[in-house]
């Protein structure tokens, strides 16, 4: 039987053929099992697994965070406050549902293709860090 914690890593993957200059090519494997993990703990509300996914210096900039949060560049820096925004708007939006449509890969990146419980269209490019945590996000949102 697997215990919570291993549910939250199983996403995870090892830097494996990193190069000398700490960059590694995304398989389509390991940008999908992301994807999936990532919508799964969005899904279920889980604000802790869905943090799993994050570095402690991660940067979001986000058009949500911009109206949510009140900011004009709609950047959150630092997983504490990543965590506080995104804890917000589970509460904004309880009904909060995505629908995974596609996952991208390159260089220690991936871009995630989903749509709301709405039907919004999104996109979010994340970076990778070399431990396979977002180290950097950009969402994109369709009107």
């Amino acid at each position: 039987m697997r215990n919570r914690q291993e549910d939250r890593q199983e996403w995870l993957h090892p830097s494996k053929g990193v190069g000398a200059n700490g960059r590694k090519v995304v398989t389509k494997d390991e940008a999908w099992k992301l994807a999936n993990h990532w919508v799964a703990a969005w899904n279920a509300h889980d604000l802790d697994l869905i943090m799993t996914h994050y570095e402690d210096a991660v940067e979001l900039t986000s058009p949500a965070a911009a109206q949510l949060l009140g900011t004009p560049d709609g950047k959150v820096i630092g997983k504490r406050n990543l965590r506080a925004y995104f804890e917000r708007g589970l509460e904004a939006y309880p009904e909060l549902q995505f629908r995974l449509e596609d996952a991208l890969w390159g260089i220690n990146s991936v871009v995630l293709c989903y749509a709301n419980q709405k039907g919004t269209r999104r996109a979010e490019f994340m970076e990778l860090s070399t431990n396979g945590k977002v180290v950097r996000v950009v969402a994109n949102y369709s009107a």
